[in-house]
């Protein structure tokens, strides 16, 4: 009778996690499907990743109910959690494969990392604010990702020690493409990155080819501002 009761004790406690668990994934299928697909996201490989990576894992407890909205969600220190679209969007403008070396600017909560790690297995990522990088390196340490290095300072000046990178994104606005960026990525490759003033910028796509870099604008969006160390804006 007593082992009784505990297994229903037992059974209780679990299901909620359980139904928790399964009720984020139909989340995260749904959102592959209305808001990454249906926008004319094809590629295999980051279907799979957005579709793998469990976002819920990467938002403050408070908001997880919003995980898997169509918005960004702030994660503190005045920093937000990309709209999934919009990872999805630089993701698949990256154009990565296996093997290739990428560097992300702009750490946050680590979700963008996740991603690029599930198509790639050498994931660089800086990251200026001390608190969200040693949150997003346990986070992707809890999720199973261990092949993502995360360097605490101003992305601004990349990560030169691992240079040349085969793609970089960039998740935070700069008012014009850092320098050092574009002397770090790789010939044939590729950085994403939004440019321009605090309001507004413009999602750029840009590719080295003979050592020249041809820019293309892809569409309007709003990123939170590229900073220094002592907090003004680059």
């Amino acid at each position: 009778m007593k082992r009784t009761i505990v297994s229903i004790f037992i059974l209780a406690f679990m299901f909620p996690l359980v139904a928790g668990a399964q009720n984020f994934a139909r989340q995260r299928d749904q959102m592959v499907e209305d808001q990454i697909k249906k926008r004319g996201i094809r590629d295999p490989k980051v279907l799979e990743a957005m579709r793998s990576v469990k976002r819920h894992e990467f938002v403050p407890e408070y908001n997880r109910h919003l995980a898997y909205s169509d918005r960004p969600l702030p994660i503190g220190h005045d920093q937000t959690i990309s709209q999934p679209y919009i990872v999805a969007l630089m993701t698949d403008y990256l154009n990565i494969k296996e093997g290739d070396k990428v560097l992300e600017i702009g750490t946050g909560s680590g979700y963008q990392a996740a991603v690029l790690s599930e198509i790639t297995s050498e994931v660089y990522s800086v990251e200026i604010v001390k608190t969200l990088a040693e949150r997003a390196r346990k986070t992707l340490r809890d999720q199973g990702y261990t092949n993502v290095r995360i360097k605490i300072g101003d992305g601004f000046k990349g990560w030169e020690e691992h240079a040349p990178f085969d793609g970089i994104i960039v998740t935070a606005s700069p008012s014009d493409v850092p320098p050092p960026l574009k002397e770090q990525l790789a010939e044939g490759g590729r950085m994403i990155i939004p440019v321009g003033g605090p309001i507004f910028q413009n999602l750029v796509l840009l590719e080295k080819e003979k050592g020249e870099i041809k820019r293309t604008e892809v569409s309007g969006v709003r990123f939170v501002p590229m900073v220094d160390d002592e907090g003004d804006r680059h």
